[in-house]
């Protein structure tokens, strides 16, 4: 009787499979806000108040001088927030055509290639700032193992990146540190090319690092991105954050307390909405005096007050928001559905200092779903790139990280991606 070697080949393969660990790298890169952030104060830092000066500091600094600058529970009384918000802000050097901290603050990321600052964003209050806790939980619970197969990748999500042709120093250092991670991961795993999980933002960097690297690279290192809510397009949502201010749920703050630093954030900049796919006719933001959509973002700029974004914005966040193109490995966007999220904005005679009407669309709470969907229309017509889409009804932008179904169906691609049933014969 002859042997059909192919066949012996399969079976061999998936033995290999199933008796051995078959697990592929994993590396999660958060979202906006997502990680913890440090920061310390040197002598250039000339305090707005005797509360932020350095003796009156309330976060807890080690030897080094480093304190949590977010997340950290000052941030909630009044006197404190504008502390917190005059270290947050960036500056954009024209000079330099990039970003910058603030004069006298240091800052950096803790705990780059591990989860342990993507779990809790104050590691003393795991039940109020828990982010990514029970997605890691879950991916522990079918085998991975922090600093072995689970990797993690914290950022300092103020900042973004920029079109080409314009510096973005610590943006662009983010993806180099991270595909040096991917590498790094891949190599210590057999050669086993990684599954990247992101959140929100992080689904933009990740996205941009495809895409700024050959296919032969791609090929190599990458089995699956997995973006869970990713802000493809933007959002309305940004714009209410730079007319008035955000709190983002935290309770007690002011959002006009926080305004000036969130309009500072090159990342924020990023998120406005994305002409293309928000299109010129659809209102975004209505006042007494003038109507904005997405084609009108230098106008809104400069009518709330905030003049010195416009440069930035048409000159390295416009031309980088048409970068969306395929990158030629499977992708897989997980997004919530049927929560009701900012379409339109309605400030009344007394500005944008108060908080607008709101008139609510479907999305994530978040993003909108035109946002979210962006990557079905924009590769409709691409033939070599793998992309599936999945709604969950209910599930908003941020309970997507532990909405048990939401998790389920994470749980379930990576352990698709895992599997042993891609394969060919030859």
């Amino acid at each position: 009787m002859g042997i059909n070697l192919a066949l012996v080949s399969v079976a061999v393969m998936l033995y290999t499979c199933h008796a051995g660990s078959n697990l592929h790298p994993l590396i999660l890169i958060p979202g906006n806000g997502g990680n913890q952030l440090e920061a310390r104060l040197t002598a250039g830092y000339k305090p707005s108040s005797l509360y932020c000066s350095k003796r009156w500091n309330p976060a807890r600094q080690n030897k080094e001088g480093w304190f949590r600058l977010w997340f950290d529970p000052s941030v909630l009384l009044a006197p404190f927030t504008k502390c917190f918000a005059e270290r947050m802000t960036l500056y954009y050097d024209s000079d330099l055509d990039d970003y910058r901290n603030a004069p006298g603050v240091e800052t950096r990321v803790p705990h780059f290639g591990s989860t342990r600052s993507l779990l809790y964003l104050d590691p003393n209050l795991k039940h109020i700032t828990a982010y990514m806790e029970p997605l890691v939980e879950s991916l522990e619970q079918i085998g991975y193992v922090n600093g072995e197969t689970l990797f993690g990748a914290p950022y300092d999500f103020r900042y973004g990146l920029a079109a080409e042709g314009h510096p973005s120093h610590v943006g662009s250092k983010f993806l180099q540190d991270l595909k040096d991670l991917i590498e790094k991961a891949s190599t210590s795993n057999g050669g086993k090319p990684v599954i990247l999980l992101s959140h929100s933002l992080g689904g933009l960097f990740v996205l941009q690092l495809l895409n700024r690297n050959p296919p032969s690279w791609r090929k190599k290192f990458v089995k699956h991105f997995v973006a869970l809510s990713a802000p493809w397009g933007g959002t309305v949502d940004e714009m209410l954050t730079f007319a008035s201010g955000n709190t983002l749920g935290v309770p007690l703050v002011k959002p006009l307390l926080v305004r000036e630093e969130q309009r500072s954030s090159e990342s924020n900049l990023w998120l406005m909405p994305n002409p293309k796919l928000f299109g010129r006719e659809k209102p975004l933001v209505v006042t007494p005096n003038a109507t904005y959509s997405a084609f009108d973002m230098v106008q809104f700029l400069n009518d709330i007050g905030f003049p010195q974004g416009v440069h930035p914005y048409k000159s390295r966040i416009l031309p980088l928001a048409d970068k969306l193109g395929a990158p030629g490995v499977p992708v897989t966007c997980i997004t919530g559905s049927g929560v009701r999220t900012a379409e339109t904005l309605f400030y009344r005679k007394n500005g944008f200092d108060e908080r607008p009407d709101i008139v609510y669309g479907d999305g994530d709470g978040t993003v909108n779903m035109v946002s979210l969907l962006a990557l079905e229309s924009l590769w409709s017509e691409e033939k070599n790139q793998t992309l599936k889409v999945i709604r969950i009804p209910g599930v908003s932008h941020i309970s997507i990280l532990k909405n048990d179904a939401a998790l389920d169906q994470i749980i379930a691609e990576v352990s698709d991606s895992n599997s042993c049933l891609e394969y060919s014969v030859v």
